[in-house]
C-alpha cells in the first residue's frame, strides 16, 4: 500500500524551532517526529512511502534514509516551487497514479488506525475520503458536514464565528483514487481544502468522511508539540537502560528511557515517563518530573527542577533554575536561579544569564543573549533571522 507524506512547508508557526530544521524533523522524545509517523505507517502495512520535500528537504532524507530501518521503501520527490498540498501530491503522480493511496502531512503525529481508514475508502464510491476528528477549536481547520451515509455535504476551510456548522475537523489525512489527478492542475499552487474539495463538490463528485478515533495533531503550535510528546512518552512501557548509568543516592521511578553514559547525582529524583539521551549529567538535588525529555550531552545543575519540558541537545542549565512546560533548542545556556515559565520556546544557542524570568508563552529567537536579572514579557527577536511566526 502506498502513502504520500507531504514535507514541503516551512513551519513558520513553530519558529524559532524551524529555522534550522523542517517541521517534520523537530525532535519528539529525542528523535525526528517523522520517524514516529513512518514507524506507525509501516506497522499498519503502508510500505511504499513517497515523500514530497521542499524546505530543508535534506534533513528529511537524513532522518529516513532509504526507509529500510522502518521496513519501508522511500522515494523522494522534490518541489522546486511551492505547489500547495494538492499540487505537491500531483507532482508525485508518477509514483502514485495506479492505485488508491493515503495522503498524510509530514508533521502529523497520530496513533489513528489509518489502515481501517484506507479499507473503508476502498469499499466506498468516493473519489476521496477525508479523516475527520471532533475537536474543540474548529476555527483553525477545515470543517465538514456529513449525512447518514458519511457523504460530505458541506466543507469550509478555517470558518469564522457564525460559519461553524460542525466540529468535525479535517485532519489533512486523505485516501484518494488515482483519477483525482485529473482534477489537479500541474505545476500550480493548489490545495486540497481551499481548491480541490470545493471544486469536486461543485461537480457532484462523492467525497466521504471517515470518523477517526485516537490521537492526532499537525504540530501547529508549541502546545500541540508538547501534547504530541506526551502521547509518545506514554508509550514508554518500562524503564530501559541502554548503556552505563552512574547513580549516587538518587531515586528513579519509571518508566524512564535512559541512553548511554548518564550520571545522576545524589538525592536527585526522576519521575517517569521521561526520556534522557546519552552523555547527560544530572547534578545533586535535581527534580525531573513526568513528561520530560532531555536530549544528548546536557548538563543539569544542582537544585534545578524541570517539569513537562523538552530539552534538546547540548543544553547547560545552572543551579536552582526551574523550567516548566517549555521547549529548549540545541546548545542553549541557562544560568542560575532562572524561571522559565510554561509554553516558553527558546531558540538554539541562546544565552540566558542569572536570575532571569521568562514569562509564559514567550519565544526567544536563536543566539539572543539575555542579561542578568531580566524579566522577559514578550518575544525576543534576532534581526539576523526572519521574524514572522504565523502561516504554515
Amino acid at each position: 500500500m502506498k502513502v504520500c507524506i507531504m514535507c514541503g512547508g516551512e513551519g513558520t508557526r513553530l519558529r524559532p524551532l524551524t529555522f534550522e530544521r523542517p517541521k517534520p524533523c523537530i525532535p519528539i522524545v529525542n528523535k525526528p517526529s517523522i520517524q514516529h509517523l513512518v514507524a506507525h505507517l509501516s506497522h499498519l502495512g503502508f510500505t511504499e512511502v513517497i515523500v514530497t520535500v521542499g524546505y530543508k528537504g535534506n534533513a528529511v532524507q537524513e532522518a529516513l534514509g532509504d526507509g529500510s530501518l522502518f521496513g519501508v521503501e522511500v522515494t523522494y520527490v522534490p518541489e522546486k516551487i511551492k505547489l500547495g498540498t494538492a499540487g505537491s501530491v500531483k507532482n508525485a503522480q508518477e509514483y502514485l497514479g495506479d492505485t488508491p493511496f493515503l495522503v498524510v502531512g509530514g508533521d502529523h503525529v497520530t496513533d489513528i488506525d489509518l489502515l481501517a481508514f484506507y479499507r473503508d475508502h476502498l469499499r466506498s464510491d468516493a473519489i476521496a475520503s477525508i479523516a475527520l476528528l471532533s475537536i474543540d477549536e474548529p476555527c483553525e481547520f477545515g470543517i465538514a458536514e456529513i449525512d447518514i451515509h458519511y457523504h460530505i455535504k458541506r466543507f469550509k476551510e478555517k470558518p469564522s464565528p457564525g460559519e461553524i456548522f460542525s466540529n468535525l475537523a479535517s485532519t489533512g489525512m486523505y485516501v484518494c483514487n488515482p483519477d483525482i489527478f485529473d482534477y489537479i492542475p500541474p505545476q500550480t499552487q493548489y490545495d486540497f481544502a481551499k481548491n480541490l474539495f470545493p471544486m469536486l463538490m461543485d461537480q457532484r463528485q462523492v467525497l466521504k468522511g471517515w470518523l477517526a478515533r485516537g490521537n492526532w495533531t499537525d504540530v501547529g503550535s508549541p502546545r500541540s508539540l508538547r501534547q504530541a510528546e506526551q502521547w509518545e512518552l506514554n508509550d514508554i512501557g518500562y524503564t530501559q537502560i541502554k548503556g552505563d548509568l552512574t547513580v549516587k543516592g538518587a531515586n528513579i521511578v519509571g518508566p524512564v528511557d535512559l541512553g548511554h553514559s548518564i550520571s545522576v547525582g545524589e538525592n536527585s529524583q526522576i519521575i517517569g515517563p521521561v526520556s534522557i539521551g546519552s552523555g547527560v549529567v544530572i547534578r545533586e538535588n535535581v527534580l525531573i518530573g513526568p513528561y520530560t525529555s532531555i536530549g544528548d550531552r546536557c548538563v543539569i545543575g544542582p537544585d534545578t527542577k524541570i517539569f513537562s519540558s523538552s530539552l534538546y541537545n547540548g543544553i547547560t542549565v545552572g543551579r536552582s533554575t526551574t523550567i516548566s512546560g517549555s521547549i529548549i533548542d540545541n546548545d542553549v545556556v541557562i544560568g542560575d536561579a532562572c524561571n522559565i515559565e510554561n509554553e516558553t520556546v527558546i531558540g538554539p544557542r541562546t544565552v540566558i544569564k542569572n536570575n532571569v524570568v521568562i514569562h509564559a508563552g514567550t519565544r526567544v529567537w536563536p543566539e539572543v543573549i539575555i542579561p542578568d536579572h531580566s524579566v522577559v514579557k514578550e518575544h525576543l527577536l534576532n534581526e539576523a533571522f526572519e521574524t514572522q511566526c504565523n502561516g504554515s
